[in-house]
Order: C-alpha cells, then structure tokens, then sequence
C-alpha cells in the first residue's frame, strides 16, 4: 500500500481540477491582453476565476491579485506596505513561528532598515492578541501572523488580531495557505487587510496563488512590466493555472472537511498510544488535517525514511526547510528541546486520504518506532 500523508507540503491535483484546465493548454490558449477572440476567451476565463475566488472569500473581483503562489504573496504584501507606506513608519509586528516565506521576508526588510518584533508563542503555538497590542508602538505599520501554521497545524485568533489592527490603523496581513478551504474565511467577518493563498494546497496546481488587497489598500509594486492585475503584479496570467485554482476552490466541501478531521482523530489518538510520543501544537486550535507527533528517542529523518521505505509519505516539518539540518523553528519556539524537535514528524491529510490508509500508518509508525528505539543511539 502507498499511503500519502504529506498534503502539508503539496496535494493531488484533482481530476476535475487538470479536466478543467486543459481546455487552456490545448484550444483556447490566448493571452488574456490580447483583442482577439483567443484572447476574449482567456480574459473571460480570467474573470470568471477571479469572481469564483473572491466569491469564497466575500471579497470583490477586483481585490483578487493572481501571483506565482504563496511565497510571491507573502513577499508582495510585505514589502508592498513596507516600501509603501515607510514615510509613516518603518516597524512591522510577526511572529516566530511564521513560514520562512514571512520570516526571509522580514529579515530582509531589516537589513533596509525596518524594526521587526517576532512574537513569542505559546506551548501551543498561539499567540495571544493581548501580545500583539503591546507590541504596537507609533511606528508600527504592519503586523503579519499567520492564520495557521504549516508544521503544527495551530489556528490563530486572527479575527481578535485583526480589531486590534483596525483600531489602531494598522494594516493586516495572514498567511492562510494551509487554512483556505478548511477553516472559514470571511473578508467582511475578520478585520485584514491582505490574504496570501496558493493553488497547491487544496489540490489545484502549483504555479499560481493569491494576494487578496482590501480596497483601498496601497502597495507597491514588486515587479515592472505590463499593466496586469491591476498594475500590480506585471506578466502574462497563467490561465489554465488561475482556471485550476478557482475549480479547486469549489472541490473540498464542509463535510470533507469533517470527514478528514475524524481521520485525523483516529490518527492522532492512535499515535499517542505509543510510549513517549507527544502531540505538538493545540488539540482544540487545529487544521482538520494536521497531525504532528514527537517520537522520543529517535531522529525523525530514520522515522521518515523507514516509512517511506514502508510506502507512506510524511514530513518532519515545513517542506520549504525540509533540507536543513537545523531543528524546526517552530517546534523550537513552542519550547521543546532540539533532540525532541528532530524527533517530530508531520502527518498531513487530504479528502482523498481513506480509513484503511490511516489503520496502516497507525500499524506501521507502530513497528516502525519499536525497531528504531531498539538502536538508538539517544537511548532511554
């Protein structure tokens, strides 16, 4: 059995998803600034993607920017306030456990001269807004945090965060790229500013995300060139990508959602049986799909292999840094000890992950960290 457990790091494109866009690969493959019928049709599919996205996030048309995905997302909704509005102040309010997109980010903004508060978090990962106010000081013009994190799966009291924000006019960003399509999200229910989000995750194709800018909202731009999404992010749309992502949108109902939350229980529940195992991020404040584990006394790179070797994918944390020998830096913020942190795993799931699937991981991830523990080198 091949088991695929790492939907955290990238998901199966749907077939309804690939059907969808291979009208745009194979006939009507026009540049959507072109006056032609070719190009009519491209903007008309431009469009409609557009209107289907902001229609998930109550939002208008024309706060849709289409980008390359999260990372460029990030970038542009940083920076953009950053460079836009630096004549009003130069301070900007994250936190420790954003994804390194928001965290390379920022540091490469204090290398221009901008002052970056990093929030600490919680054992379990949360932050509380109480925080957030403090840190706000007459310079601040920024505060990014994510609405959920990528290795452990905690959701953040954004709404709370973003009153905050508001009333202190300060503009908002969130990360939602794991949590879109997963954990509601309602532009006129929540006080943001700016939403990252990318195709890749919810089964759409990778390539293409989503900078959702409140009206209103002035950034600068990152790149020059041609006059697209509303001059603020030049070059030729992907189409066929941006007709993925609208489909995938429309592909994970709520009660997929619920279904993959009773998977990820049972998953959950399962590994915390094994001895000296622990569950990292919030129980209650969690990602239907997420799952993240400390194995003690083992390396989480032998657990990862050994299970690989068994046929099921995972992760030991965000795929972005998943060459790094360095402990997360999310599982380090949250307080473990580094050789607890090199024994994490991250289990991610998906609508298409089974019940049988999760009855063999538990099996497995079993068999597997008794044989390990037998060698360890970490000992008892």
């Amino acid at each position: 059995m091949k088991v695929y457990l790492d939907n955290g790091a990238t998901t199966k494109t749907a077939p309804e998803v690939v059907e969808a866009m291979m009208l745009y690969f194979t006939e009507q493959y026009g540049n959507a600034s072109s006056l032609h019928t070719f190009g009519r049709e491209a903007k008309d599919a431009l469009d409609t993607a557009r209107a289907t996205i902001a229609k998930k996030l109550n939002a208008t048309p024309e706060e849709i920017i289409f980008t390359s995905g999260g990372t460029e997302s990030d970038n542009l909704a940083i920076k953009g306030i950053a460079y836009a509005h630096k004549d009003k102040g130069n301070h900007i309010i994250t936190s420790k456990i954003e994804h390194p997109a928001v965290l390379s980010t920022c540091a490469t903004l204090e290398k221009e001269g901008f002052k970056v508060t990093y929030l600490d978090v919680d054992k379990e990962g949360l932050i509380k807004p109480e925080q957030v106010k403090k840190a706000i000081t007459d310079k601040t013009i920024l505060v990014t945090i994510m609405h959920a994190n990528n290795e452990i799966g905690t959701i953040e009291p954004i709404k709370e965060i973003g009153e905050i924000c508001k009333i202190h006019k300060i503009f908002f960003h969130t990360d939602a790229v794991q949590s879109f399509t997963k954990v509601p999200l309602d532009v006129k229910m929540i006080s943001v500013d700016l939403i990252s989000l990318s195709g890749h995750k919810i089964h759409g194709p990778k390539g293409v995300g989503v900078l959702y800018v409140k009206k209103g909202t002035k950034l600068k731009k990152m790149s020059d060139g041609g006059g697209h999404e509303f001059r603020l992010r030049a070059g030729t749309e992907n189409i066929s990508g941006i007709v993925g992502f609208a489909k995938a949108t429309e592909f994970v109902s709520e009660k997929d959602v619920r279904d993959v939350q009773k998977l990820r229980d049972k998953l959950m529940d399962g590994l915390l049986k094994i001895p000296h195992t622990q569950l990292n991020g919030s129980r209650k404040q969690r990602l239907s799909n997420n799952v993240n584990i400390s194995f003690n006394y083992i390396e989480g790179e032998s657990l990862l292999m050994s299970l690989d070797d068994r046929g099921i994918a995972v992760s030991t944390g965000s795929a972005c840094s998943s060459h790094s020998l360095q402990p997360s830096h999310v599982l380090m913020a949250l307080g473990l000890k580094p050789e607890i942190a090199h024994g994490s795993i991250r289990f991610t799931l998906s609508k298409y992950t089974t019940e049988d699937e999760i009855d063999f991981t538990i099996k497995t991830v079993k068999e597997v960290v008794e044989k390990l523990r037998q060698f360890s080198p970490l000992g008892r």
